[in-house]
């Protein structure tokens, strides 16, 4: 079997989303930058970005069903070409002295808007240009994309933000534009033939809502991701307001989030190596279980940047265990609902992890911050104990009889 590495549509797709994804993550911190220079406001500047991740939730299901209905390669140059217009219009305006709060706040939704459809859309594309027994390597080429954009991100934004507060806008709009030209030489469709359907939205959520919730499996993805995002974000959030409240330097904080980012990007590295020394589903039971001890041990080390560690590993053995579980979801799930399907799965686990940093704020402005690292450690146990007695996970088998398996839609 020819290497992932010289998989050209794969590699097409990816190098333009690294692209994408580092202009994003610099827009991402110019953004709010943007808002505080114009209006001297904290409270506006995270309304802007609290508005991005609402409509990134609202959109989530509706996307699904589109991405499932629509021709996939249209939709992300689409979405590309609507991003790149609206970054533009940006950078224009604030050349021109004309950006206010409320386009910032457009632009934001637009972005956000685009941004799930096209996400959405390249994961469900994913088994269309990857050979099954490949998928879980080019989940975890695809999650050492996300955490390097993320650290090299915010430093070129305020880099670029301090040069000019236009560039970042200029820039992400350049990125949209290495997008479309990596999507447009792909030559492969995106998607298998689709027989034509007279059902309405509601009844194709239905249908994927019912195929996540009959499968064994993807019940376990569930209930392994949901808890596992939200302690991971929980914990992350805790140790940063409790290093604040201990007066510690800013730069000391940044470092303890650049330790977590590295960590993630290690890990990502690592997981085709761990994939192949314990098999997708020890490696799932390993992680879940070790996952647990590791943000427990956190609890002995508050309030010092060295509580930052056993998270930084944390980080280093999801990417392993994302690429396990959404490798085998893609191998199993037909393509007809590869949107729908992945919709459901990153609602759930966004949605947790989105209310994680208001829970750690209550409970360390209530009790302590050991006794919030210790209860989202605990909530870790429960994927811990879906991955060791589920079905869902017992049953996991070759991801190549996986492919040739595709459950009917009931």
């Amino acid at each position: 079997m020819n290497s992932l590495w010289r998989n050209r549509e794969f590699n097409l797709l990816w190098v333009g989303q690294c692209l994408s994804d580092l202009g994003g993550a610099v827009a991402m911190l110019a953004l709010p930058l943007l808002v505080l220079t114009l209006t001297d406001s904290p409270v506006q500047a995270g309304l802007v970005g609290t508005i991005a991740q609402v409509t990134r939730l609202v959109c989530r299901l509706p996307v699904g069903v589109l991405v499932d209905r629509v021709n996939r390669r249209r939709a992300m140059l689409g979405c590309d070409l609507v991003r790149l217009v609206a970054f533009t219009s940006l950078g224009t305006m604030i050349v021109t002295g004309r950006a206010n709060l409320i386009m910032i706040i457009a632009i934001a939704v637009v972005d956000a808007a685009g941004g799930t459809l096209f996400g959405t859309a390249e994961h469900a594309a994913l088994r269309s240009i990857v050979p099954a027994p490949q998928l879980p390597a080019a989940v975890a080429r695809n999650e050492a994309r996300s955490y390097g954009t993320s650290l090299a991100g915010p430093p070129l934004g305020g880099l670029l933000f301090g040069l000019g507060q236009a560039l970042p806008f200029f820039g992400n709009a350049l990125s949209y534009l290495a997008s479309m030209i990596g999507v447009a030489l792909i030559r492969r469709p995106l998607q298998a033939a689709r027989q034509d359907t007279t059902d309405g939205y509601a009844t194709a959520m239905a249908a994927g809502l019912r195929f996540v919730f009959r499968n064994p499996f993807l019940r376990a993805v569930l209930l392994i991701s949901a808890p596992l995002n939200f302690a991971i974000n929980g914990v992350i959030f805790t140790i940063i307001v409790t290093l604040q409240r201990h007066d510690t330097p800013p730069a000391v904080i940044g470092l303890a989030e650049t330790i977590l980012g590295v960590g993630g990007l290690l890990g990502a590295f690592a997981a085709p190596l761990l994939q192949r020394w314990l098999g997708l589903t020890s490696l799932v039971r390993t992680i879940c279980r070790t996952a647990t001890g590791l943000l427990a041990s956190g609890v002995l080390l508050t309030p010092s940047l060295a509580a930052a560690a056993p998270v930084a590993l944390t980080l280093f053995l999801a990417p392993a265990c994302n690429a396990a579980l959404f490798g085998y979801q893609a191998s199993i799930t037909p393509d007809r609902l590869q949107g729908r399907v992945i919709s459901v799965i990153f609602l759930v686990a966004t949605s947790a992890a989105a209310a994680a940093p208001l829970l750690a704020g209550v409970l360390v402005t209530t009790w302590s911050s050991p006794t919030a690292i210790l209860i989202f450690a605990l909530t870790v146990s429960g994927s811990a104990i879906t991955a060791t007695l589920g079905t869902g996970i017992r049953g996991m088998r070759s991801l190549n009889d996986a492919a040739l398996e595709e459950a009917p839609v009931r």
